[in-house]
């Protein structure tokens, strides 16, 4: 039973972090769309997703959720959608693709150090030594990756290296640090406080912009893809990845980070972007194996 639920949440985690990889590639369309800010693409998600969440949970037994833990959750939005996603889409006017990976890679490093601290998660050997292949099998693909450079970026600047630095740190923490608190609650009771808490923080800073949208100037295929990072890219991804925090621990969840540059890869291979090259697959083959030595690796007690 113990090996089914852990299968259940590797395979929520691997989803969710496929349509994040696919996400990253729409967001770049609409974002050099200029029809809508960036805060105004996370309005737009904050609000769908909570609207869809609170809808479900009509048709869920009611959960009580003591003050406490409201403000718990309340940081946990604000570290695990609001900051993460705006710092994100912020720094990617600033960054160049090949920065922006480097960076991101480092997340589950900062994961790791943050459960350390928080949840007492031991660093092992193992642990240890899988984040680093891991790590080293991303920077592999991305320095072997030829990529299309699509916002016209030639050089990161420092104010878009600093945001996305924040970006990682503030996922990390939340993967670190929020596990008990997502442990207690269905998932669907959990993440619609978190979207209600960053929509009431969100629309307000952007009211001006939403009742002005250009709505004549977005195509079907606009619509479609801003549909896409409603539903899929924050409603079902969101969904799925509590409960893959609820089965495994925070420097597995992070390690799937990882999933994203190899759907980059696989998705600019298909297009013809790209090429299939040894250094690609031995790139893949480090990335898994350090994932499979993290899980492996000796956890808490009782865990």
């Amino acid at each position: 039973m113990k090996n089914r639920s852990k299968l259940i949440g590797h395979l929520s985690v691997f989803f969710a972090y496929t349509i994040f990889g696919f996400n990253i590639i729409i967001c770049k369309e609409l974002t050099n769309a200029h029809l809508v800010s960036s805060l105004g693409l996370f309005c737009f998600r904050s609000v769908g997703a909570c609207l869809l969440f609170w809808l479900i949970s009509l048709f869920l037994p009611k959960e009580k959720v003591p003050f406490k833990d409201l403000c718990g959750i309340f940081i946990a939005s604000m570290l695990g959608f609001f900051l993460t996603q705006l710092s994100y889409l912020e720094s990617s006017k600033f960054t160049t693709p090949l920065d922006t990976s480097i960076i991101t890679s480092t997340t589950p490093i900062f994961t790791m150090f943050i459960a350390a601290i928080a949840l007492k998660e031991p660093i092992t050997l193992k642990k240890a030594g899988g984040v680093t292949l891991s790590f080293a099998g991303v920077i592999l693909l991305v320095l072997n990756t030829i990529g299309v450079n699509g916002n016209g970026i030639t050089q990161s600047k420092p104010i878009g290296i600093l945001l996305m630095i924040g970006n990682c740190l503030f996922f990390a923490s939340y993967l670190g640090i929020f596990r008990p608190l997502i442990s207690k609650y269905h998932v669907v009771t959990f993440m619609k406080w978190i979207f209600l808490f960053s929509t009431l923080v969100a629309v307000p800073l952007d009211i001006k912009e939403l009742t002005h949208l250009p709505l004549a100037e977005m195509s079907t295929s606009y619509w479609l893809q801003l549909g896409y990072i409603i539903v899929f890219a924050t409603f079902i991804a969101y969904f799925l990845l509590p409960i893959g925090q609820k089965q495994l621990r925070p420097t597995v969840v992070s390690l799937y980070t990882y999933v994203q540059p190899l759907i980059g890869m696989v998705t600019a291979i298909v297009l013809g972007m790209d090429r299939l090259t040894w250094q690609k697959i031995l790139a893949a083959i480090m990335v898994f194996t350090g994932a499979f030595l993290v899980n492996k690796s000796r956890s808490r007690q009782g865990q």
